[in-house]
Formats: C-alpha cells, structure tokens, sequence
C-alpha cells in the first residue's frame, strides 16, 4: 500500500504515519518499494506471526497470481519466502485433484532439495549461500536428492543460467515441480511461486511446458507488481526450455552467474 492509502485506511495523520513506517522499516516489520515507493510486509512480520515454526496462520492471504496459477492448472501451487535463514511457505492454494501433497503454510522447505528453496537461494550472494548451509545436514530424502554443497552450488548455477529450477523425485517418489523466484523493483529476490503435482499427471513434455509457462507468469505477475520490470525465461512450445533472456531473469539479478541451463532435475517443492 502506498503511504496515503495506509493514511486513509488508519485514519493516523500523514505526519505520523510515515514516522511510524520509518520505525517498522527499520525493524524489518515492513519494506518499501524504491520504484513505486509502496509498503510491503516485510520478513520480521512473518516471524512474529511464528509462520517459521508454528505453522499456524499466515500474514499472507494467496495473492491473485496464485489463485490464477491454481486455477488454470489445477494443481498445488504455493508462494515461498525467505524467513531469518530459513525458506518458509507462506501461502497455498491446494490441488483439485484427489492427491494431495505435504506442504502447508510454515512448513520450511528442505534447501537442498526444494525448487521452491533453491530457485531463491539461486539469486542470493555466494557468502549468503555459504552462510546458510553452513553446518546444516544435507538429508538423503530419495535416491534423487543433490547430496553434498558442490552439488547444490552447481545446480544454483543452473537455475540462474535457465531462470528457474525444476525437479522430480527429490523429497518424494512420483512428484514433479517447477518454481521461479519473484523479484522486488531493485531486482533482489524476494520469494518463489512453485507448483507440485503427482509425476503421473506429468510425464507429457508439453503438460510439463505448460505448467512451467503458468509458474513464470505467476512469477512475473507478482515482480510486476513490486515494481520489477526485468524479463523472464520463456519455455518453447514443444515441451524443450530456453533461456530468454540468458543469465537468468533480467541478466543482471543473478550475479552475472556462469552455468548453463540445466536438465529437469528431479524434485518436488
């Protein structure tokens, strides 16, 4: 929300509003968009609503691009966002099908072996990722699951090369996703939007196209609106997937990483 908007909406006078958005600003509490100079929810509200722990409630109502995303493929399809070192779903919208999958809102997503994890952790800086990881145990969960940091690091790249990451069979058997990160105006990563499904329901190459064109407009939606105006990768028609435009989703974002695309890996959120 702009400040005239939370103005009207609290009826606090201007003057005081923007001394109190200075101090949540501060703390975390809430971000502002340099481009479009809008009020967001920032990643010390999350934590206070214990989205990282409790699982219970969500500051996030799914937005419209998620509920769009849901719709047309109706599959899962859920929005992921960093919390302290964490990455913490925060908003689902469910399958229609029978079948289900684990995830729910605060449920923290396994870094290594997550689309919904890594296809941030790609666009953060190398110390950042080092951070992170930095003595975390790297849990076997199938035979699919990247194993050791090296592995993880080379496919970070590959996510960055290709603008985001897909994977099968990495947390369970039989689960497929795609996710792509969501950007804020200065072009830092700021969430994911994944979609996860039954591998049965996609083993056609165009039905894995499809849903990978529904995730990245999802994904551009939801830039758009934080002020993003760089590109995003493009998959072909037929079911293969190019880089558009090369590096990643504006060319700049992602570090300027070296990599190239990768192949489907496998997992599942």
């Amino acid at each position: 929300m702009t400040l005239q908007q939370l103005h009207e909406e609290l009826q606090i006078p201007i003057g005081s509003m923007h001394r109190v958005l200075a101090a949540l600003t501060e703390d975390r509490y809430v971000t502002r968009s340099p481009t479009n100079r809008r009020y967001f929810l920032g990643p010390a509200a999350a934590e206070l609503a214990g989205i990282s722990s409790a699982g219970r409630g969500t500051l996030v109502t799914p937005p419209e691009p998620l509920r769009k995303a849901a719709r047309e493929s109706g599959e899962s399809v859920f929005l992921t966002e960093p919390i302290g070192l964490q990455m913490v779903c925060v908003a689902l919208v469910e399958a229609r099908h029978p079948l289900r999958l684990f995830v729910q809102v605060g449920h923290e997503m396994p870094l290594h072996a997550a689309a919904s994890a890594r296809s941030i952790l790609a666009y953060l800086p190398p110390e950042v990722v080092d951070t992170i990881f930095r003595e975390r145990d790297l849990t076997a969960f199938t035979a699919g699951t990247l194993r050791t940091l090296d592995q993880v690091k080379d496919h970070l790249a590959q996510v960055r090369a290709q603008g985001y990451d897909v994977c099968e069979n990495e947390l369970d058997e039989n689960v497929w996703a795609v996710a792509a990160p969501v950007f804020s105006s200065t072009a830092q990563v700021v969430s994911s939007v994944t979609l996860a499904a039954a591998g049965n329901r996609m083993r056609d190459p165009i039905q894995r196209t499809r849903a990978t064109e529904i995730v990245l407009r999802a994904a551009r939606d939801l830039s758009g609106e934080l002020g993003y105006t760089g590109g995003f990768t493009t998959p072909e028609p037929a079911g293969g997937l190019v880089d558009a435009p090369a590096g990643g989703a504006d060319g700049t974002a992602d570090g300027t990483a070296a990599g190239t695309p990768a192949s489907r890996e496998p997992g599942r959120t």
